[in-house]
Parts: structure tokens; C-alpha cells; sequence
């Protein structure tokens, strides 16, 4: 037994909850004892979440291929730097862990382990190359999300086969509500003070650095901001924010969603993240993006081209259901190209107005839906490629450029089709995970699109609670 897990437990702990994220994002897990817990260093559960879909499909290219079908034990290890109390919960303790252990072995003899189709240590490995060039990088989230009721009928002008969702009240018997699209309403934000406070005190409790909030543009649509912060803080935080909104607004008698497109004529839920970089090496000057006057680097320009030019082949990443083309392709809210420009919210790739020491670039792309590691990963990969491509094959960056060279896939199954090909994706993620991803979500598109209402059915069914 490992002494630093025991001191790292309040006295009052008598359970801990062990959980990791599957490709969707959803914490899969189990609550053990705290003496399992110790003597284990964490718990042991099958491997099987990590090759099921949403809705707990099971892929015959994943399953058996890559994931063994005697469903042997995953070892999942807590890191103990993401140990902390359940919000509310002082006889609880949650851990975020990494899965371990060999798999099975592959057909071509090759061993596949748990970490190959890890979300988490697949950025952890990002971040390695990362350091390995005297880097840093400081990302800052903007979490979107809707806060609704399903339609019954009873209050609504629309019927509930065309409007299966509502505004959620604020509170039982609510005498106000939205009822049209309130933009940066701060009055309907105060409705939900009562919301916002727990969502805020659980914050404090997970160590997820929210800042603030705001009503968006789209209807009963809210954004969490977040503070600036190292990238697998950033987002083990996410991955338990989304579970925190959607845990706290059902304890308020509503729905949290981070559905891609539940409104059909208002924009999406997006994830946009914003990305800096620093030297490690103690220079009085660390930030890469920008010089002391002020004026932008060419490895701001370096970093933006490799991003830009692997965005195509990551959109599966950023976009990983049918309902989230519905978002992209609402092209007033969401760029269907790879563009680029300063102060420009209509392209992918955003450069704010900011002072020198907090220049950065901000990805529009990935939505609320999205797997925040892989999201990470992903966007970090390609910018590392294109600096270390930089003076040889640095892209020309052109401001609202709506060439078809930029162009980004319009469906699923194009975006998935550009995963799997891609060796850039396969160097950043891993061939095993973009397989088993790749194998994953196609499973969940036949699913969909085997039913006679896909957008109700299987959209409105699973992904309002669980994208």
C-alpha cells in the first residue's frame, strides 16, 4: 500500500468513487471501500467500457479486434493529484484514475494495451512531446450548455413532436420563463442564481476554475467560463463539469444538456478553447506567441497553419455525433471552413485582441459534445506539427478564406472516413484509439440512422442527457 493514498483521504472519507472517461466523455466507474481502495491503489472493472457506445452498443470491429470479449480486468490507477470530496458528499471521495494492463494480443502478434485507448494518456502523450521541446501550454475553456424541460404539451405552443423541449423554469411554478432567444439576458441568468450557487460550490469543491457566466445566443443557453490553466487540469475539469451541470440541474427538477443542436434555429453548444504557449526554461520573457512590443510571432502563425491544416481529419474529434453537423452547418453561428482571422468570431481558427503576454489562438470548432481530452490532444498535436514544420511547410493562413481546400466534412461519416485516414491523427492519438473510436462511432451513426425519427429517437432519447 502506497502511505501517500491514505494521507491524501479526509478522515471523513469512507467511500471512494473511482471513475475515467470513455470516448464520450461519460465517467465510467465504481465506488469501493476505502480499504479496497488502498489496497488496490484504485479499483479494478472490466474492460468492456472501453469499447461500448453511448448507448452501450457493442461494435463487432471494436469488440473482439481490439477490445477482448472475455472482458478482462482493467487496473484503474488514481492519480491522486484529482483526488477530492463529492460536492455534498463528506463520506465520499472521487479520483479521476488511468486505465493499465495488457488487453489480449492482436492477431499480428502485437500487444494492445489499456492506455492505447485512453483518452487521458493519449493527451498525457501529446503533453510529453510538448515538454520534450522546453513547452508549456496554458488553454482556456468556454463550456456552453442548455439548461431545458421536455415538452409535455402542457405550457407550449408547439407540439412535442416538433418541439421536444422547453426553457426549464427556474423553479417549480416559476411564473416567468424564456420564452424567446434572451441574449446575454442577465436578468434570466439571475432566475437561476439558485442553480448557478450550487453549480459554483461544487466547482469549488472539484477544483474546476469557473470564473463566471452569462447568458448565449442561443434559446435557454448559458456559457461557464473558465480561468487559464495547464491542460490536463483544464481538462480533467471539463470532463467533471459536464458531469456537474447535468447532476445539479436535475437535483434542481431540469435538464443540463450539452446536445450539439436541440434548438433548431439557434445556434449549437460549442467547447471553444483557448490555447497559449511558454518556454519552461526560466527566460524572463516565456511567451511564445508574441515578442515584448507586443507584435505577434511567426510561431503564432506556425502553430495556427499545422492546426489549420489537420483540422479536416480531426473534425470526427470535434464533432462526434450526427446532431453536431446540425451545429457546423448552421454557418451564421459555426464555420464550415478551416479559416483564420483576427477578431473574427465567424472563422474556425480566432486570434482575440489581447496584450502580448496573452496571445493566444481560440478553436471555434469543437462542440459541447466533444471528448475534452481528445479535443486537447488533437488541436495540440497539429499545432506541434506545424512549428516544427514552420519555415519548410508552413501554410499560408488566409483571413475568410472559403476555398474548397479549407472546406470541412458536412457529415459523420465524412468526418470519420478523414480520421481514419490520417497519419497525423495516428501519431497524436494513437492507431488503436482512432480504430476503436472510428469503430465506435460508426456504430452509434447505423444505430441512428436505422430509425424512422433520428433527430427524436435517438438524438433527443440519448444525447440531451448523456452528449
Amino acid at each position: 500500500m502506497n502511505p501517500s493514498f491514505k494521507l491524501t483521504l479526509p478522515d471523513t472519507v469512507e467511500r471512494v468513487e473511482c471513475v475515467l472517461a470513455d470516448f464520450t466523455s461519460i465517467a465510467r466507474g465504481k465506488t469501493v471501500g476505502v480499504a479496497d481502495f488502498l489496497s488496490m491503489q484504485g479499483c479494478r472493472m472490466s474492460s468492456a467500457v472501453l469499447g461500448v457506445t453511448l448507448t452501450t452498443g457493442v461494435p463487432s470491429d471494436v469488440m473482439g479486434p481490439i477490445v477482448p470479449t472475455n472482458f478482462t480486468d482493467l487496473h484503474m490507477v488514481a492519480d491522486m493529484s484529482t483526488c477530492t470530496l463529492r460536492p455534498g458528499r463528506p463520506q465520499e471521495a472521487t479520483v479521476i484514475c488511468d486505465s493499465m494492463g495488457v488487453l489480449h494480443t492482436a492477431a499480428n502478434g502485437e500487444h494492445i494495451a489499456a492506455t492505447d485507448l485512453s483518452p487521458r494518456s493519449a493527451l498525457k502523450q501529446v503533453l510529453t512531446r510538448l515538454d520534450t521541446m522546453g513547452l508549456q501550454a496554458t488553454v482556456a475553456p468556454e463550456l456552453e450548455f442548455f439548461l431545458l424541460s421536455r415538452n409535455t404539451g402542457d405550457n407550449s405552443i408547439h407540439s412535442a413532436t416538433t418541439h421536444p423541449v422547453v426553457a426549464a423554469s427556474p423553479w417549480p411554478g416559476a411564473p416567468v420563463g424564456e420564452v424567446f432567444t434572451e441574449c446575454n439576458s442577465v436578468e434570466r441568468c439571475a432566475g437561476f442564481d439558485a442553480f448557478f450557487d450550487d453549480l459554483y460550490a461544487g466547482c469549488n469543491t472539484l477544483g474546476i476554475p469557473a470564473t463566471g457566466h452569462a447568458h448565449e445566443a442561443s434559446f435557454s443557453q448559458f456559457e461557464l467560463n473558465f480561468a487559464p490553466g495547464p491542460v490536463l487540469a483544464q481538462a480533467d475539469a471539463v470532463f467533471r463539469c459536464k458531469r456537474l451541470v447535468r447532476e445539479v440541474a436535475a437535483q434542481h427538477g431540469f435538464i443540463g444538456s450539452f446536445a450539439p443542436k436541440p434548438i433548431d434555429d439557434d445556434p449549437g453548444c460549442g467547447m471553444h478553447w483557448h490555447i497559449s504557449l511558454q518556454h519552461t526554461d526560466g527566460r524572463a520573457w516565456p511567451h511564445v506567441f508574441a515578442n515584448e512590443l507586443g507584435d505577434s510571432a511567426p510561431e503564432l502563425q506556425h502553430f495556427i497553419a499545422g492546426m489549420q491544416r489537420q483540422t479536416h481529419s480531426a473534425m470526427a474529434i470535434f464533432a462526434p455525433y450526427d446532431m453536431s453537423y446540425e451545429r457546423i452547418n448552421h454557418s451564421d453561428a459555426n464555420p464550415t471552413h478551416a479559416t483564420v482571422g483576427e477578431e473574427d468570431r465567424g472563422v474556425a481558427l480566432r486570434v482575440p485582441l489581447s496584450s502580448a503576454a496573452a496571445r493566444r489562438v481560440e478553436n471555434r470548432l469543437p462542440g459541447g459534445d466533444s471528448n475534452p481530452y481528445l479535443t486537447l490532444a488533437a488541436m495540440l498535436g497539429s499545432g506541434i506539427d506545424g512549428l516544427e514544420e514552420g519555415q519548410q511547410h508552413n501554410l499560408h493562413v488566409i483571413p475568410n478564406d472559403h476555398t474548397e481546400a479549407l472546406r470541412l466534412p458536412s457529415n459523420l461519416p465524412q468526418a470519420l472516413d478523414a480520421l481514419r485516414a490520417s497519419a497525423d491523427m495516428r501519431r497524436h492519438l494513437g492507431s488503436h484509439l482512432v480504430d476503436a473510436y472510428v469503430g465506435i462511432k460508426r456504430h452509434e451513426h447505423a444505430e441512428r440512422a436505422a430509425l424512422a425519427n433520428p433527430r427524436l429517437e435517438w438524438d433527443f432519447r440519448h444525447l440531451l442527457h448523456l452528449a
